[in-house]
């Protein structure tokens, strides 16, 4: 069958990609070297969760590919995947779902760094939301979930390559430019994700990021300044 070029990825859901990848790579750089760099470490923890903010609303709200209610299989569409019989465009079934779990214990560690501390100098913006006990234990949660994370990073980039290179079925390329190589007669380009979309989900996102970074919690009390 004759091939075509169809939009597929539009480029708020490329770039949610590739920023996740970089800040969540930064993220494990500077919480395994730790010291003076956990101050970045937590920045760059905020600046994740407004991605994963961004990308749950733009599952709802952005273009054809990129929505939730098209890629999200059911269990007669993963097993018609599994016995070779799916056609679809996008994720397909085994992908959907890899996406939904990182974006998941992503979100769970995200949370989880919200209210930790290192014993040292560093704790999360609403660490005084919670005793001390439960910091401790949501901090632990938070070390040992950066190995399972890198367990299912380097899955997915496995699996990337091996459709890439094994199956012919580029994944990386679309994933830049935003076009895909198709022969179904029926794939369209993707819609919808228009600049209202955009603009909602953005807000929404950088009002998450201020509120998790402890923009609601009431300002500190100055420190008096002794007078002799």
């Amino acid at each position: 069958m004759q091939q075509h070029s169809i939009r597929l990825w539009d480029l708020p859901t490329r770039l949610f990609h590739w920023l996740l990848t970089a800040l969540v790579a930064g993220a494990f750089l500077t919480g395994l070297t730790g010291g003076n760099w956990m101050v970045w470490h937590g920045r760059l923890g905020l600046l994740i969760l407004g991605l994963l903010t961004f990308r749950l609303l733009w599952g709802v709200v952005g273009s054809t590919y990129a929505r939730f209610i098209q890629f999200v299989p059911g269990p007669k569409t993963l097993l018609t995947y599994l016995r070779g019989g799916w056609q679809g465009i996008g994720h397909n079934p085994l992908g959907a779902l890899s996406v939904l779990v990182l974006l998941g214990v992503l979100l769970l560690q995200t949370f989880s760094g919200l209210f930790a501390n290192d014993d040292i100098a560093f704790n999360g913006p609403l660490q005084d939301l919670v005793t001390k006990r439960t910091s401790d234990w949501l901090s632990g949660l938070h070390r040992q979930a950066i190995w399972p994370i890198g367990a299912l990073i380097t899955l997915h980039v496995a699996a990337v390559l091996f459709h890439t290179y094994v199956h012919n079925d580029d994944l990386i390329t679309p994933m830049l430019n935003g076009m895909k190589q198709v022969t179904a007669p029926g794939a369209r380009n993707a819609t919808g994700g228009g600049w209202v979309a955009l603009v909602t989900a953005l807000a929404v996102a950088l009002l998450a990021m201020w509120i998790a970074g402890g923009g609601l919690l009431p300002s500190p009390l100055p420190v008096p300044v002794p007078t002799w």
